[in-house]
């Protein structure tokens, strides 16, 4: 396995303390400290070997719940405070963006370090976001229904095609339902095409002068691109699509018997596309680990973390997500104990699932930085050596 630990991120504060300083993410001072967090982390997975430090995609949160919002700018903080790990969102939720700007953006922050970039991709959750930063698409998350579900699929297929083309070597023309290349598709008059013709990408102008495709820079430092990843996927569909696309679908779904049903459906829809791959091969799979001398130990740090998040958001959009800790551990989402009893979980993961990813969700924000810190660093050194590779 290759390990990757993901941030929310979170403004760090107890509920009383958030409840006391609200709206929390208004104030410098709480956003300085998650950031110099953030960096501490990163710094500490890289020390213990993890392959990649993730983090998640959300705007507009005063509660200070997962305040990520624009991943760019912790994109580069974050390869500029380490050395090796890889970085990058999962994901960037791809129905708000612009996808010639979003591959640009990820081409530089490639270049600028030299390959230690990755690309999760997300389709997005909570309406209060999605709705204002993708209303030039008309998009909305699937959660408000069947046709926002099938809108907000169709237009984050249209818009990953394009990204693409905008990596490719090749200079590209697109017209979509949603996106043109160029704009007009069908082109338009380019006064500057004889240098164009003579200094630029083949084909950009036609022999009348007139701009009919176009070939974004850089193209990224790892070729064709970096590594894709969708974000902690439920959905059947999306797994099928992933694995026609080549993407590594990070799974959150109960274990064994759904997560293995879930890699299954990738496995038998990228042979269907000419990919032969393993059970578990790019297949990845999250799960929020607790640590302690004693199980008990474990269960209250457990039951102190990110589940205030699940609890307080994602449970009121989607009812099979629990709002206490307990069914989570039952379902094996969270896996809690002495790091023998995790040890154990991560024996039988790799034997009946082999995933080529694993996901640690971290609880920066939710929990001391000592004990976030404590955690990753048993995990790292205790857990991880017997099942990398």
């Amino acid at each position: 396995m290759k390990f990757m630990m993901q941030l929310i991120p979170t403004v760090p504060a107890s509920p009383v303390e958030r409840e006391r300083l609200a709206p929390i993410a208004h104030r410098t001072e709480k956003i300085q400290q998650m950031l110099q967090e953030m960096v501490e982390l990163a710094q500490l997975a890289e020390d213990v070997n993890f392959t990649a430090v993730t983090y998640s995609e959300h705007h507009f949160y005063t509660e200070g719940l997962e305040a990520g919002a624009t991943p760019i700018p912790h994109l580069l903080h974050l390869l500029f405070n380490t050395k090796r790990i890889k970085v990058g969102p999962v994901g960037f939720v791809l129905p708000t963006w612009d996808p010639i700007r979003l591959a640009e953006d990820v081409a530089w922050a490639d270049q600028i370090s030299k390959g230690r970039v990755i690309v999760g991709l997300a389709r997005g959750v909570f309406p209060r976001w999605v709705n204002v930063l993708g209303q030039k698409y008309g998009t909305q998350p699937g959660v408000l229904g069947p046709e926002a579900e099938q809108h907000n699929r169709e237009v984050f297929q249209e818009l990953f095609q394009v990204m693409k083309l905008a990596w490719g070597e090749e200079p590209f023309s697109f017209k979509g339902k949603y996106y043109q290349v160029p704009f007009p598709a069908d082109g338009h008059e380019w006064l500057p095409h004889e240098a164009t013709r003579r200094y630029g990408a083949p084909r950009e102008v036609d022999e009348r002068g007139w701009l009919r495709k176009i070939s974004p820079v850089p193209k990224p430092y790892q070729k064709p691109h970096p590594p894709l990843f969708m974000a902690l996927t439920t959905n059947e569909e999306t797994i099928r699509w992933s694995a026609r696309e080549g993407v590594a679908p990070i799974i959150f779904l109960p274990f064994p018997d759904l997560a293995i049903k879930g890699a299954h459906f990738y496995t038998d829809e990228a042979a269907k596309a000419g990919r032969a791959y393993e059970l578990g091969q790019n297949v990845g799979l999250a799960r929020l680990v607790y640590l302690g001398k004693t199980r008990e130990e474990a269960l209250e740090r457990a039951r102190n973390g990110s589940i205030f998040l699940f609890r307080q958001f994602h449970a009121k959009f989607y009812k099979e997500i629990p709002t206490t800790i307990e069914p989570m551990i039952e379902a094996g989402v969270a896996f809690v104990g002495t790091v023998d009893d995790v040890r154990r979980q991560m024996a039988a993961v790799q034997e009946k699932m082999n995933p080529e990813w694993f996901m640690v969700l971290s609880d920066q924000g939710f929990m001391p930085l000592y004990e976030v810190k404590e955690q990753l660093e048993l995990f790292g050194t205790k857990i991880m050596p017997e099942f990398m590779g």
